[in-house]
C-alpha cells in the first residue's frame, strides 16, 4: 500500500463544485468582500459607466475588490494583478472567475483616485465604531520614500546654468546668432540641436525659479531631492498617524516637503477627522518641533507632545538660552543674573514667515561673566519669535514625568508601521508618478495595512461589518 499522496487529475465530480466552497470562511478574501460590500462606492466618487452598447464593463466593487487583495497580498504591479486574477484561487473566487486585464485596472486607477484615496477613510470609520481604535495615545511620523523616476535624470541648477553659459558662448563664436537673422539662412544640423537643448534649459531654469527649488526631475517636477535611506534621491515624504492601542494608521498623507515642520496639525485634524475625535494626546519627534505647528494645535486645544531636541532642551550651561526669560510687560528680555536685555531691532528672514524681536545686553561691560554668557563683543543677543510661548510651555509639559515617559512611547507606536510596510509588504519605491498618484497610492497601501489587522478582529468575531 503506497503511503504517498498524489494528483489524481482525473476526478470527477458528481455535482459541480460551488465557487462559494473554494475558500476558507476565515479567509482574508471573504472580509475584503464583505468589507466593499457595505461601502456605497457611488457616494464615495468612484465612476459608474452605463452604455447599451459595446462590451459589459466591470463594475466598481469588483475591481475595488482586486486592487484591495492585491495590496494586502503584496501585489502591486498591474500585470502581475492581471496574472493573479487568472491563477490565484482567492482572486479568482473573489472576482467571480471574471478576469478583468491589466489595461482596465490601470484605467480604473487613474479614473478614480479620490475614490481610492477615500477607502482608508472608510476602513479607520470601520474600526472607530467597532471601538478598536483607541484615541488616547497617536504618534504622527514621516518616512521619506523615493520616486519612481530614476535619480539619474535629474537636473542641478547650477550644472544647467553652466551648460547654458557654454551653449551661448559657442553661439557668439560661431556667429550663429547674426547669421540666423539673415534671410535664407539656415544653421547646420548641430547647431538647431543646441538652439534646442538651450530653450530646453531656459524652462527647466523656469520651473526652479518658480518652484524655489535647485533640482528638479523633468520626468516627475513634483518629486524632491531628500535622504531616502541612506542617500540623496528624488522622493516624497510619506506622512501617518498611528494609534498606540489598535496599531491602525488613522491618518496618512503625502507631501513633498523635505522636512515634517508643517505636517503636525494637518495630520492631527486629518486623525480626527477619520476617527470622529481628536486622541488625548498625540506625540511627534523632532521633526515637528516648529515653534508654528505647536502654537495652531495649542490653539485648538490639541494636546501634542513633540520631541524639541537638545538645541529647547537640556541646556549645557547656565547662560543657554532657555534660562533667559522674556517679561511682556516691559518688553524685555531677563537673563539669569537678573540684567535687563532691551529691545534692539526687528529681524527678518526671508525662509521664515514670521519676524524676529532681538534683545541686547547693555550691561554687559560691567558684567562679571560676559564672556562665559557670550563671545560677542558687543554684547549678549536674545532672539524672541511669536512661538517662543509655544516652546516654553512644551518644555513645562514635557518636564513631567509621564508626559515624558509618552513621549519615549512615539518609537514604538509610529516605527512599526512603517517596518511592516517596508520590510514585510516591500514597499520602499513609489510605483507611480506624480503628487496625486502618490498620495492614492500611499492611501491604497495604508488601507491594506489596517485591513490585514482588522481582518484578525473579524476571524476573532470582535468586529462586524453587518451595517443592517
Amino acid at each position: 500500500m503506497s503511503y504517498e499522496k498524489r494528483a489524481d487529475y482525473g476526478v470527477a465530480f458528481l455535482f459541480p463544485p460551488a465557487l462559494e466552497d473554494w475558500i476558507a470562511a476565515d479567509h482574508p478574501a471573504r472580509f475584503i468582500r464583505e468589507f466593499v460590500d457595505v461601502l456605497d462606492l457611488e457616494q464615495l466618487g468612484f465612476r459608474k459607466r452605463e452604455a447599451e452598447e459595446g462590451r459589459p464593463n466591470y463594475a466598481a466593487d469588483l475591481l475595488v475588490k482586486v486592487w484591495l487583495y492585491g495590496y494586502c497580498s503584496e501585489i502591486r504591479s498591474v500585470r502581475k494583478l492581471e496574472r493573479a486574477c487568472r491563477d490565484s484561487v482567492a482572486l479568482i473566487w473573489l472576482t467571480g472567475m471574471h478576469e478583468p486585464d491589466h489595461n482596465t485596472l490601470w484605467r480604473f486607477w487613474r479614473d478614480n483616485k479620490k475614490g481610492i484615496r477615500k477607502l482608508f477613510v472608510e476602513a479607520v470609520r470601520v474600526a472607530a465604531r467597532a471601538n478598536i481604535v483607541g484615541a488616547v495615545l497617536q504618534a504622527v511620523d514621516g518616512t521619506k520614500i523615493q520616486a519612481q523616476s530614476s535619480g539619474r535624470s535629474g537636473l542641478e541648477k547650477a550644472e544647467l546654468e553652466r551648460l547654458l553659459e557654454q551653449i551661448e558662448k559657442s553661439f557668439e563664436q560661431s556667429g550663429a546668432s547674426e547669421m540666423e537673422e539673415e534671410e535664407g539662412y539656415r544653421l547646420p544640423a548641430e547647431m538647431e540641436d543646441r538652439r534646442e537643448l538651450q530653450e530646453r534649459i531656459k524652462e527647466a531654469l523656469t520651473e526652479m525659479e518658480e518652484i524655489d527649488r535647485e533640482q528638479i526631475h523633468p520626468g516627475e517636477p513634483e518629486a524632491r531631492l531628500m535622504k531616502c535611506g541612506r542617500g540623496f534621491e528624488f522622493g516624497y515624504n510619506a506622512q501617518a498617524v498611528t494609534d498606540e492601542a489598535s496599531g491602525l494608521i488613522v491618518a496618512a498623507d503625502v507631501v513633498n516637503e523635505e522636512s515634517d515642520n508643517n505636517q503636525l496639525l494637518p495630520m492631527i485634524e486629518q486623525a480626527q477627522e477619520n476617527v470622529g475625535r481628536v486622541a488625548e494626546l498625540t506625540v511627534a519627534d523632532g521633526g515637528y518641533s516648529s515653534g508654528e505647528g505647536l502654537a495652531a494645535a495649542e490653539k485648538l486645544g490639541h494636546e501634542v507632545l513633540v520631541n524639541l531636541g537638545r538645541q529647547h532642551l537640556a541646556p549645557e550651561h547656565e547662560f543657554h538660552a532657555s534660562h533667559f526669560s522674556y517679561d511682556e510687560g516691559r518688553d524685555c528680555c531677563v537673563c539669569p543674573r537678573e540684567e535687563e536685555l532691551k529691545f534692539e531691532r526687528v529681524k527678518r528672514n526671508r525662509r521664515k514667515r514670521y519676524a524676529v524681536r532681538v534683545y541686547r545686553c547693555q550691561s554687559f561691560k560691567e558684567c562679571p561673566v560676559r564672556w562665559q554668557c557670550s563671545k560677542d563683543q558687543r554684547g549678549r543677543t536674545i532672539e524672541i519669535t511669536p512661538y517662543d510661548g509655544a516652546f516654553r510651555r512644551q518644555r513645562e509639559k514635557q518636564a513631567q514625568a509621564d508626559n515624558q515617559a509618552a513621549l519615549r512611547k512615539r518609537m514604538t507606536i509610529a516605527e512599526p508601521a512603517f517596518g511592516q510596510i517596508k520590510h514585510c509588504f516591500g514597499f520602499r519605491r513609489w510605483t507611480v508618478r506624480g503628487l496625486e498618484g502618490v498620495k492614492t497610492q500611499w492611501s491604497l497601501v495604508a488601507t491594506a495595512f489596517d485591513l490585514r489587522k482588522l481582518h484578525k478582529h473579524w476571524v476573532a468575531g470582535r468586529l462586524s461589518l453587518d451595517t443592517g
